[in-house]
């Protein structure tokens, strides 16, 4: 009878054979890219595109500047007054005034809604280079916006030249063009990308969404209701500034008699928003998510 024999035991594997140091021929099949800003706006993009309140916020900007300017240009157009040397695009203030609150929404929102959700960890863990994350929410925010409002202020200003026309309504030039249609657009991007900063800035969707709308609206509120002769420079100055004037501006209607004219709004605009962008910036990179 013979006598089991014990198992051989199995040779260690050749830690050699895995790839490494000592095959340099060995080529991984997934691709490494070097990542820029280019993947982070394809990413916010994507966001933006997938997240319902987008169309829901645009769908109603769209809306109010269209449906608001046809019903002003309808009125007027039906009316027997006489607009002999009146600028036909100024009528498309109103809707856009309207549906500027559609576009400081979306702006908090933009940034804000990640933080109220957790989101942001996740947003940072696969881009950890926060200013660029900061940089693309604006680059993606910001073309959405100028296109969106572009097409819906064009639009409004053909119908209300083509309907103005019997009422004596001046022709507009090519300036007053540029300032109603494309001037106006960057305006309304920029308060936008204003209200993305201060969304990044308080965190808070509702708050950041009150700020704003009190940016935009309580320097004129308060104006007109300053009766006191010694407050009357404060008095000009809010009305000056105040946002609704600065709109009227670019329709060459201005609610004041001084203060800003021609393109300076834009020029305010900008300086405005880079400086909260700055202070966004800091604070993204100083604080934790």
């Amino acid at each position: 009878m013979s006598t089991p024999q014990p198992p051989m035991p199995q040779a260690a594997p050749d830690r050699q054979a895995a790839p490494g140091p000592s095959f340099p021929s060995y080529a991984s099949p997934i691709p490494v890219v070097r990542t820029h800003l280019g993947h982070a706006i394809a990413s916010e993009w994507t966001k933006m595109k997938s997240v319902r309140s987008t169309m829901w916020t645009l769908g109603v900007f769209v809306l109010l500047v269209v449906g608001i300017g046809l019903l002003a240009g309808a009125v007027v157009a039906g009316s027997p007054s006489d607009l002999s040397g009146e600028n036909a695009l100024s009528l498309g203030l109103f809707g856009l005034l309207l549906g500027s609150m559609c576009i400081i929404t979306l702006g908090v929102l933009t940034t804000a809604s990640e933080y109220g959700t957790g989101m942001v960890r996740t947003t940072m863990t696969a881009c950890p280079s926060r200013g660029r994350v900061l940089a693309a929410k604006a680059v993606v925010f910001f073309l959405v916006a100028f296109v969106v409002t572009l097409v819906s202020s064009s639009l409004v200003a053909v119908a209300h030249v083509a309907m103005l026309e019997g009422n004596g309504a001046a022709e507009p030039t090519g300036g007053e063009w540029l300032k109603a249609t494309v001037g106006i657009s960057l305006y309304i991007a920029l308060l936008g990308l204003l209200s993305l900063a201060v969304g990044s800035i308080v965190r808070h969707s509702a708050g950041a969404i009150t700020v704003m709308i009190g940016t935009v609206l309580a320097p004129l509120v308060i104006a007109l209701f300053m009766f006191a002769r010694s407050l009357e420079g404060v008095r000009q100055a809010l009305l000056e500034y105040s946002i609704p004037n600065q709109l009227s501006v670019f329709y060459t209607q201005s609610l004041s008699d001084s203060g800003p004219s021609g393109w300076d709004p834009l020029w305010i605009a900008l300086g405005v928003t880079a400086v909260a962008f700055a202070g966004a910036y800091a604070l993204l990179e100083k604080r934790d998510v």
